[in-house]
């Protein structure tokens, strides 16, 4: 068995050529769709004046199945 030596294997020993390099980054950089981020720190930001948006927003409808309520009965919850 070998002892290794400090400072026998330097980080740097197995850097790929330049050209990959620059190729790898290009590829990170467009997977990080930054030309999105960038359109969004530019665009304004949006309104907090009350009167820039809707003052009735209409409620959800909710629907009690046929089946929640046999088991709302069950347990005499009652939803009519």
């Amino acid at each position: 068995m070998t002892a290794s030596i400090p400072g026998s294997h330097l980080p740097y020993d197995e850097l790929s050529t330049p050209t990959e390099m620059s190729a790898d980054a290009r590829q990170v950089v467009s997977s990080l769709r930054l030309e999105g981020v960038a359109r969004a720190a530019v665009r304004p930001a949006p309104s907090i004046h009350f009167a820039d948006y809707p003052r009735e927003v209409p409620k959800r409808e909710i629907q009690v199945s046929a089946a929640a309520t046999r088991i709302a009965n069950a347990m005499h919850l009652h939803l009519d």
